[in-house]
């Protein structure tokens, strides 16, 4: 009884708030680096680039950001969060728009390291300061409402961003994305109270000792493994989700924004509903469950040939509600493993690492797909599929493994209260 009544702890007014700024900044965030995939087949036509070129182009960003991440793990816990989520985010507007002014591949590929410098650690640090306000209990429902900003970028930014594309060209939607995320940062400056609990029981005098000691932790190297893992289906198939569509499934450059924004909406749907089931059933239960849906979805759809438009939503939709129902509860797992003072440091090298791996998953992708001209079909996608399958597996028992250090940690927080995990009281003082 007494662990149930923690599974409802209610939100306070600001913690509200703080859902809110986080899940639109996450927004634009994860537009900016969802754009490129819908834009794909427009890219590869438009600079006369091959699938492998634009394996490339996606994961630049990748590795841009897993490179940052691992630079700035040592100072994450050494300052505000909000400051750091601030200067991070206005790089990350610098970034975009340079991506809306450069004319060649080159440029666009050095755009995107850019881009990926900072908005590579702005998830990151957005999860520090999840799990500075909130408790465990409250994670699952925070990590539904945050992965809402995946399907809304589906439901309304790629839709707008081909809209955007087709009329005016493909460099307008990173435009439109950098004006938002101005008017974001504003909010974020303006309505954001700062985050410096954590400074008060830092141990590490230096940043590199810092990283090393993060680092050192078999506890938490087991959660970067995991969070690695499950990067890699996605990066892998995503980049090249448009061009499969078009040119192996058929559906026409009109029909590619309705499936986005359909299998957009269905996220919309189930992220609340799946973080809500992660506080009130066990988490792992959730993931596994996921998996083997995905598992499954995942092997139809990638040896799917000429397929009806209305069959292609439903599969995209069926898929989708796999792949994010297996991110909110092993997100909010994973969120679990460190202690305060080690929040920044382990997102950001979890977030590093989770990049850097779905790097090298979008560049082997883009050596495994063929394309023999601008308008063949894709071949070899659902060799893809198969090596998705197999990650996903794997991911599984490390997940079970991350979800069996967490509930040690609780019981421990249990046995010594003094340990417990309590939201930051600066960011809690009115409901």
């Amino acid at each position: 009884m007494k662990e149930q009544k923690q599974q409802t702890i209610p939100f306070s007014g600001y913690q509200k708030f703080a859902i809110f700024i986080l899940a639109i900044t996450q927004f634009t965030v994860i537009l900016d680096f969802m754009v490129m995939s819908p834009l794909g087949d427009i890219l590869m036509k438009s600079l006369d680039i091959k699938p492998g070129h634009f394996g490339i182009a996606v994961s630049a960003y990748a590795f841009s950001a897993g490179i940052s991440g691992l630079l700035t793990a040592g100072f994450a816990d050494k300052f505000d969060r909000k400051k750091l989520l601030l200067f991070f985010y206005i790089g990350f507007i610098a970034g975009t728009i340079l991506c809306g002014i450069v004319n060649s591949y080159e440029l666009l590929v050095g755009a995107r390291i850019i881009t990926g410098l900072f908005g590579g650690v702005i998830g990151s640090i957005s999860m520090a300061i999840i799990a500075d306000i909130f408790s465990i209990q409250q994670r699952g429902r925070v990590m539904g409402f945050i992965q809402m900003g995946f399907g809304a970028s589906q439901v309304l930014g790629i839709p707008i961003g081909l809209y955007l594309a087709n009329s005016w060209g493909w460099h307008v939607p990173f435009l439109w994305v950098a004006a938002m995320a101005t008017i974001i940062a504003v909010l974020i400056a303006a309505q954001l109270q700062p985050l410096t609990k954590h400074l008060a029981v830092q141990h590490d005098k230096s940043a590199f000792k810092h990283l090393l000691h993060t680092i050192a932790k078999r506890d938490y190297r087991i959660g970067f493994t995991a969070t690695a893992l499950l990067s890699i289906g996605g990066f892998m198939m995503m980049p090249f989700g448009s061009a499969f569509a078009i040119n192996n499934l058929h559906i026409t450059p009109d029909q590619l924004p309705i499936t986005f924004m359909v299998a957009g909406l269905s996220t919309l749907v189930i992220m609340p509903l799946i973080g809500k089931l992660s506080d009130r059933i066990d988490k792992f239960k959730i993931f596994a469950i996921a998996s083997i849906w995905t598992v499954i979805m995942v092997i139809v759809y990638t040896n799917l040939g000429v397929t009806p438009f209305g069959l292609v939503i439903v599969f995209n939709v069926l898929m989708m509600a796999g792949v994010m129902s297996r991110m909110v509860p092993a997100t909010a797992l994973t969120t679990g493993i460190p202690v305060m003072e080690d929040r920044g440091a382990f997102m950001s090298i979890n977030s590093s690492l989770q990049q850097i791996a779905g790097g090298v998953a979008a560049a082997i992708a883009g050596m495994i797909v063929v394309q023999k001209d601008k308008f063949s079909p894709l071949e070899h996608y659902n060799t893809i599929g198969y090596i998705v399958v197999c990650v996903s597996i794997l991911s599984v028992f490390l997940i079970y493994r991350v979800s069996i250090l967490v509930k040690n940690k609780n019981r421990t927080t249990m046995i010594n209260p003094q340990e417990a995990e309590v939201p930051n009281m600066e960011a809690v003082l009115e409901s």
